[in-house]
């Protein structure tokens, strides 16, 4: 264990296993099917694992080893997908060469293994790092983290470091930067009327909508990180009557913390007043994901972790990115965060998907030998 080169194919053999396990965010039996596995695999090794339930979505583990005093570093890792119960079935876990292929490999359940065998490593090389860390596996990263988020809040309490297990990107980056955002939905209702007899007397909810998706976009300010897309629709019952409702799906991006509420106010601003007289607008939704934003403690952190790299031969980068992920709940309560922990790979939430294998035992050695340093 002391040489974790020479650990591929067992940690292989754990991915397998794991891929090969339905587990989309919604499918709760598959998530706490990984969890048990998990969570055997952690106790095995000398650590303690609380479970905390969850009625619809999959069960949280917070994992401590039996001696830990007081940790300051965090782990974050997710056990959902995105992938619907039977996707196994149709593409399970396969391996071409150096890369291996299946729902989940690199988001993230080459990440849990990767985790696990780091610290494994200090557990077997009985290092008293191992007593500075705690681990959050949660069920729900992939739908936003609705039943985790707090208990990720909670967690930082007392904390210096949070290293957030997502993939590496495909050029092996660690992601020192990520967008915030949050999810809205316009509901409008107009009146229904046949559009060749009395269209007079309808009101438009689908031109109303139109109204709004024109203003909505002006909102973008991509210089400034700031990105508004409605980009999802639907409405009208006919195509011969004036729509009596229509729906507007829109996503919303942000880059600095104070923008949130800037773009809130302007989005309820525009949703307040009909254009279209007769038709009625509910606006529901709100930013609920804060942006990572790199700064002088994350690239501390960073530096430390550059120099574990060198240490060990490998270069590290870092980069930022548009998609959310759990660090920024941990950036966001003031904790040095670093993202993008994981193992090399690629197309993630697609059926493309991959990890690159010869990656695996490097990223774990990385994290081992962080977790040393910082401890």
């Amino acid at each position: 264990m002391k040489d974790l080169s020479k650990k591929k194919n067992e940690m292989l053999k754990l991915i397998e296993q794991l891929v090969n396990i339905d587990s989309g965010s919604y499918f709760k039996e598959g998530i706490d099917k990984v969890g048990n596995i998990l969570k055997e695999k952690y106790e095995e090794n000398g650590f303690i694992v609380e479970i905390v339930e969850q009625e619809e979505h999959g069960n949280h583990l917070i994992i401590k080893h039996k001696e830990a005093l007081d940790p300051k570093i965090l782990i974050v890792a997710h056990m959902d997908t995105v992938f619907p119960k039977g996707t196994v079935d149709k593409r399970p876990f396969s391996i071409e060469g150096n890369v291996a292929f299946g729902p989940g490999v690199i988001d993230m359940k080459a990440s849990q293994v990767t985790a696990l065998y780091a610290l494994k490593a200090l557990v077997e090389c009985q290092d008293e790092a191992i007593k500075n860390v705690e681990i959050i596996l949660n069920s729900d990263e992939e739908i936003g983290s609705p039943t985790s988020r707090a208990l990720i809040e909670q967690k930082t309490k007392g904390k210096k470091y949070a290293l957030i297990m997502e993939p590496a990107r495909k050029d092996g980056s660690l992601v020192t930067e990520r967008r915030g955002g949050g999810l809205y939905t316009i509901n409008v209702k107009g009146i229904a009327t046949h559009s060749g007899i009395e269209p007079e007397k309808g009101r438009s909810a689908i031109e109303e909508l139109a109204y709004k998706i024109v203003k909505l976009h002006q909102l973008n300010d991509h210089e400034n990180g700031v990105s508004v897309n409605v980009g999802l629709i639907e409405g009208g019952d006919s195509v011969n009557t004036v729509s009596p409702n229509a729906v507007g799906h829109i996503d919303v991006r942000i880059s600095r913390p104070e923008q949130a509420e800037i773009i809130h106010e302007k989005i309820k601003e525009i949703c307040a007043v009909s254009d279209v007289s007769g038709t009625t607008i509910e606006l529901i939704g709100c930013i609920d994901r804060p942006p990572m934003v790199k700064n002088e403690q994350t690239v501390q952190l960073l530096n430390v972790i550059k120099e574990v790299g060198k240490e060990i031969g490998l270069v590290v980068i870092d980069t930022k990115t548009g998609g959310g992920s759990d660090a920024s709940f941990t950036s966001a309560k003031g904790i040095a965060t670093i993202d993008g922990l994981g193992p090399v790979g690629g197309n993630p939430h697609s059926d493309k998907e991959y990890l690159e294998i010869p990656t695996l035992t490097e990223r774990a050695l990385l994290l081992m030998k962080t977790i040393q340093k910082l401890s």
